[in-house]
């Protein structure tokens, strides 16, 4: 990456993609600040940034603060659903609102969106088609992405990363899989057909820079690797990788006593989603095969 930029704002800054893209752009600007809950001397507040806007000579915005969804010890209530919203959609408004005001905007304001925007019906999408509301986590992706516009005189470039499964070994999937797996008891997860759009956190790290540094870069992009697997393929492969048996599967039923019926969806259907703008922009994946992946990861 040959961009440089003044300043760099990160919302969520302190989670699992936040940190990595924290170290990231640290390495290309001169400063980084973070936005999370809690003002620190190194960090903003959201109430902060509603106050007093974002720091002078911002050329970067990006957002990735959300309540982690699938966390087993909550439980799927209400309140935890609203919380889940506003963590998304306020945070992202909040942001959107102080580039509105600026008297000098950033050049790039990008945000994370999921794809669970997709109907997991089988069909293969692309970043280019308009799939209606169907669900509360398709109503989430959509509201979630609507917060984030900006008025047409604001000329910062907008760009919205809708992310797969994130793979990495701070948190996430591979996290939670790494013990179970070792200890022999790893297997597919209800049917194992269900398809898992899914990217190395290297490479969406890599995605967020892509997109700060590249002007041609507007829109939609898929967050996914261009490889479709699925469940029972990425089991497969773990396994393989950490050289263990993949012969206990974790049945529908026990998923949804954990996670509920609504919750469970997102891990028993996936849809088919293919990164068409990210190839034709010309991003470069360092991991695109499921098992290169894996076998770095472990």
């Amino acid at each position: 990456m040959s961009s440089r930029f003044a300043t760099v704002v990160i919302g969520g800054g302190t989670g699992f993609i936040g940190n990595r893209l924290k170290n990231a752009f640290a390495a290309i600007s001169s400063k980084v600040v973070i936005v999370s809950r809690n003002a620190t001397k190194d960090r903003m507040s959201w109430t902060d940034i509603s106050k007093h806007g974002i720091p002078e000579n911002t050329e970067v915005v990006v957002n990735v603060a959300g309540l982690n969804v699938l966390n087993p010890m909550q439980r799927w209530s209400s309140d935890f659903k609203t919380n889940v919203i506003l963590s998304r959609v306020e945070t992202t408004k909040i942001l959107a609102d102080a580039i509105s005001k600026c008297n000098s905007p950033p050049k790039v304001f990008i945000t994370i969106s999921g794809v669970n925007y997709y109907q997991p019906d089988g069909k293969e999408y692309t970043e280019y088609d308009r799939v209606p509301v169907f669900d509360f986590f398709s109503r989430l992706c959509k509201d979630w992405e609507e917060a984030g516009n900006l008025p047409e005189q604001i000329k910062t470039r907008r760009v919205i990363i809708r992310s797969g499964v994130v793979l990495g070994n701070e948190s996430g999937m591979i996290a939670t899989m790494r013990l179970p797996f070792f200890a022999g008891l790893g297997g597919i997860v209800g049917s194992g057909k269900q398809f898992m759009p899914w990217i190395h956190v290297e490479d969406l790290t890599r995605m967020f820079l892509f997109a700060a540094s590249n002007e041609k870069v507007k829109g939609v992009l898929n967050g996914v690797s261009p490889q479709i697997i699925t469940n029972s393929e990425f089991t497969k492969a773990l396994g393989k990788a950490m050289n263990r048996p993949t012969l206990i599967p974790l049945p529908e039923f026990a998923v949804k006593l954990v996670f509920g019926n609504e919750r469970s969806d997102m891990i028993l259907k996936g849809a088919k989603v293919k990164p068409k703008r990210v190839l034709d922009l010309g991003f470069e994946y360092k991991y695109e095969k499921i098992e290169d992946a894996c076998k770095q990861l472990v």
